[in-house]
């Protein structure tokens, strides 16, 4: 790998995505990158830029659905040395992008602070979650972040600020290829109390969403005052089976995956759902997830 040339230890050809996603399904990346530290991004980022390399941020591959031909290019994960680091202190909490959500709500209650407990149940790492807004009836994430640091593709970092940002449904303003890591500003509470309501959002999640079966959260965006689930159940798709992929009978608005599931099924039943929905509802579905 003349290209990569002294990052051997961070770098693999043809690397299955599939076992990256949450889904189970995706063909091969033509580079998987795993840099270690801001330095090594850094270059990795420069190497791709001199030699026209296109490139991909993968997170936890929990909102992310990959083609059966695979990824051309660079695919860079940040879960690796310092992207996975923490700290904490008293009410501010600084997450690199790597660091796994649903470690650091954990962290964050048995310390007693309030803010990220609404994420409960919300798989993924914390540079996904900052990208998306991610978040729910319990609360989005975007309402705790106090910073964000970035990189361009052009290796330039720099700091965006609470004012500086907007968090919407599902979505940011932030446009720069990698987001390094977040700080967040919580409240001081009672660690019990706290950990109550998560217990609550976790069983409430457990009885009304498929998280024993592979899937990537919701498809499909609410629609402005309507349900994405509701409006799936009302077409008579709940249940609904192509090849390797299903609409999950416990929340429509989840396609769960099988072994021997392909990227080809999924992509087949989200036409299929957008297609029946349209004819019986006349709203088109728009994709929460992404798909490379």
């Amino acid at each position: 790998m003349k290209l990569f040339a002294g990052l051997d230890e961070i770098v693999r050809r043809d690397e299955p995505l599939a076992g990256h996603t949450w889904f189970g399904v995706g063909g091969p990346a033509t580079y998987f990158i795993e840099p270690r530290t801001i330095d090594e991004l850094s270059e990795v980022v420069r190497r791709c830029r001199e030699n026209e390399v296109p490139m991909h941020t993968l997170g936890a591959g929990s909102n992310l659905l990959v083609d059966d031909a695979g990824v051309k290019g660079a695919v860079i994960r940040l879960r690796q040395g310092e992207f996975t680091e923490t700290d904490i202190s008293a009410t501010t909490v600084r997450a690199r992008s790597g660091a796994e959500m649903g470690r650091l709500v954990l962290r964050c209650v048995r310390q007693g602070l309030c803010g990220l407990e609404g994420l409960t149940g919300i798989p993924g790492s914390v540079g996904g979650c900052v990208r998306m807004n991610a978040g729910g009836a319990f609360g989005d994430i975007g309402n705790a972040v106090e910073s964000v640091d970035v990189m361009t593709e052009s290796g330039e970092v720099f700091t965006r600020h609470r004012g500086e940002l907007a968090f919407a449904y599902r979505s940011t303003n932030i446009t720069a290829r990698f987001i390094l890591s977040a700080e967040f500003s919580l409240t001081a509470e009672d660690p019990h109390r706290i950990l109550r309501q998560v217990k609550q959002i976790w069983m409430y999640k457990k009885n009304t969403q498929p998280l024993a079966q592979r899937n990537a959260g919701c498809v499909f965006k609410n629609p402005r005052g309507l349900s994405a689930g509701a409006l799936i159940d009302r077409a008579g798709l709940k249940g609904k089976r192509l090849g390797g992929a299903m609409v999950s009978d416990k929340h429509a608005n989840f396609i769960v995956t099988e072994p021997g599931a392909t990227a080809s099924d999924v992509l087949k039943l989200i036409n299929l759902i957008r297609e029946t929905v349209y004819k019986t509802s006349e709203v088109y579905l728009e994709l929460e997830i992404e798909v490379w």
